[in-house]
């Protein structure tokens, strides 16, 4: 018989059973999903501001470690650079003191050298002008003395010589006053004698 087996329950007429309330229900709630997602999303957009706030934050930190960095690169940078130039300044001074050692300080001491045996020549040969100078100044001093000393006793043998003439012509000139006198007194005399003669008359 075609009738007599166990009948199928029809979906339309029968009871559901649990497995398909199972399945309406994810069904229903797949669809509510996105709902409730965009209700969420909404909801954290308009009123919850934690999610701004955290990214002002983040934000803000990464900018903050992006200075902090960046000043920290650029003195590291300025230390490096003012390292390679301190370092740049002790290698120029260092050429400079051996260049110094090496070439300028030989030539200095080669130029002083030469200079002062030529200050040394040139005084040697001042210092034997100027003896010179003396011993020919102490030459004309003595035959200056010599000559003062000889104008002085020619002048003292001149005035002895020249009193010794005084003495002379005085001399003389009383000797012919006296002679004189005598020729006087004689004529004196014989005039009186004379005078005494004519008296007598």
């Amino acid at each position: 018989m075609s009738g007599a087996g166990p009948a199928s329950p029809s979906r339309s007429g029968a009871a559901p059973l649990p497995s398909d309330k199972k399945r309406e229900a994810l069904a229903a709630g797949s669809l509510i999903q996105p709902i409730i997602k965009d209700v969420g999303e909404i909801y954290s957009r308009l009123l919850d501001h934690r999610p701004v706030i955290q990214g002002e934050i983040r934000y803000f930190v990464k900018e903050f470690e992006k200075v902090i960095f960046l000043e920290e690169k650029s003195n590291t940078l300025y230390k490096e650079k003012r390292g390679l130039r301190e370092l740049r300044v002790l290698e120029n001074l260092k050429n400079t003191i051996f260049e110094t050692n090496e070439h300028i300080l030989p030539k200095c001491e080669e130029a002083m050298h030469d200079s002062l045996n030529e200050a040394f020549k040139r005084l040697q040969t001042a210092n034997d002008m100027i003896h010179r100078l003396q011993e020919r100044e102490h030459e004309e001093r003595k035959l200056q003395a010599d000559k003062l000393m000889a104008h002085e006793e020619k002048r003292i043998a001149d005035w002895e010589e020249f009193m010794k003439e005084q003495q002379n012509k005085r001399a003389e000139v009383d000797e012919e006053h006296r002679k004189a006198v005598e020729r006087l007194k004689e004529q004196y005399s014989e005039m009186e004698k004379e005078l005494d003669k004519y008296v007598s008359f």
